[in-house]
């Protein structure tokens, strides 16, 4: 009697070791990075291919392990509660289910996934190859209960076909980015840089060119003086050129070929002819997607293109710089002058109109939409629902939007005020602002 009480009791202990081990595996095999598995693996880790093997078939996986976990619990109970019945009689029901509920919940289940939880690189790559077996052991039941979990699915409504991970991978890495930036590991720069990266897929050339009211262009018909004066003025390296009509863009000239012509005249800039000196003309759509721009001006060795909507009229010009500012922020070299878009006046921002809402955003953390309107302005006119005149307020989105100039119909400055600003003391705050301020409008 005392050997087999003896057997029963150490049958449950292994029991619940098995438990543990099922339920540490679940739990590492689900929270371990599956990049850091196959970097692992790219470098010869075999215990990691092993692993990224298993993880490669999510289902079947998941089905082994809570099929051995479930297995190992009821019988550990079962052979509790003989045990306890020699021992207490009757009354043993009791006693097994209050012990084994404690057993399994703090040495099957927490103390196992919480050990996972924190050392789940570890803990995986050490079960991976026993898992890999119960796996292979347990394929032909589990084959059976996804079929029949799918079937159930089925008859309740529940589509399986694309079955997934609702989240696209590059929402997965800005989602990380995000949640290691508020946690310190990862500095804003970095963040925006990498953002910068995933977020060329989805913008497009008309969200970073410039518009055709703030190109530099020279008209042919000017002397070559004035030209060459034109381009010392402004410093660009490139200039569309036009004939008879801003839009009648015939070529882009390039700084570095102008003086070289100068120099091949012997600093006679009126023997020179502008018309041989220039570049032909790129023309782009105004939908085509950053990432496929940064290739075609890759391809084609080019940094400079106009910018065209459907019906092929310009909107203005996009340069390599352009994109490339979207992923590492402004770059400005000692020739640049200094960017005067936008100054801080206590709790508000002085702005120009046009402002894109994205640099808004990266630049201060704010979140205003993006896709109604490119430009600070554009997006105060889509709020307001209407071209608004100097001294005019608006609130929406968290802020307080105040109209400054206005030039015919276009919004040239504003002032911005975030209504959530706990840094900002109300002595800071202008007078004619307070956070519990509701509406749409001021004015």
């Amino acid at each position: 009697m005392d050997a087999r009480i003896w057997l029963l009791a150490l049958a449950v202990a292994f029991l619940i070791v098995l438990s543990a081990f099922f339920s540490g595996s679940e739990t590492s095999m689900t929270a371990i990075s599956r990049a850091r598995v196959h970097r692992l693996a790219q470098k010869g880790d075999r215990r990691a291919r092993v692993l990224e093997h298993l993880l490669s078939m999510p289902e079947r996986l998941i089905g082994a392990i809570l099929l051995g976990n479930n297995l190992v619990n009821i019988l550990a109970s079962a052979l509790a509660t003989t045990l306890f019945l020699e021992l207490f009689g009757p009354a043993g029901v009791l006693w097994a289910t209050l012990v084994m509920t404690a057993l399994v919940l703090v040495f099957g289940e927490v103390m196992p996934k919480t050990y996972a939880i924190l050392n789940p690189d570890r803990f995986a790559l050490h079960v991976a190859p026993i898992v890999s077996l119960v796996v292979k052991v347990f394929a032909p039941v589990v084959s059976v209960v996804e079929k029949l979990v799918r079937m159930a699915l089925k008859a309740l409504g529940a589509d399986t076909r694309n079955a997934g991970n609702a989240l696209s991978f590059r929402e997965e890495l800005r989602g990380a980015l995000d949640l290691h930036h508020a946690r310190g590991e990862v500095v804003k720069r970095d963040r925006d840089m990498l953002g910068g990266v995933l977020d060329l897929r989805e913008l497009t050339v008309a969200d970073v060119m410039v518009h055709r009211t703030d190109m530099k262009s020279i008209d042919i018909s000017r002397s070559p003086r004035e030209i060459l004066q034109y381009v010392l003025d402004n410093g660009f390296t490139r200039y569309p050129v036009w004939h008879e009509e801003p839009d009648n863009i015939i070529g882009i000239l390039h700084a570095r070929d102008l003086l070289a012509a100068i120099a091949g005249a012997g600093g006679n800039v009126d023997a020179i002819d502008i018309r041989t000196l220039l570049i032909a003309p790129w023309f782009v759509p105004d939908s085509t997607p950053l990432a496929d721009q940064l290739a075609a001006f890759l391809r084609r060795k080019m940094h400079f293109a106009l910018v065209v909507d459907e019906y092929g009229e310009l909107e203005g010009l996009v340069t390599l710089e352009d994109i490339m500012e979207e992923i590492v922020g402004e770059i400005a070299d000692e020739h640049d002058r200094a960017a005067q878009g936008i100054r801080r006046e206590g709790c508000s921002y002085i702005v120009d109109g046009a402002m894109p809402v994205r640099d808004l955003n990266r630049l201060y953390d704010w979140s205003l939409p993006e896709d109604e309107a490119i430009t600070i302005a554009g997006l105060v006119i889509h709020e307001a629902q209407m071209i608004p005149d100097p001294g005019q307020a608006f609130t929406f989105h968290g802020f307080r939007f105040e109209i400054l100039d206005k030039e015919r119909h276009r919004i040239t400055r504003l002032r911005i005020t975030p209504l959530n600003d706990d840094t900002c003391t109300d002595a800071e705050r202008p007078s004619s602002v307070s956070a519990s301020e509701n509406g749409k409008t001021d004015s």
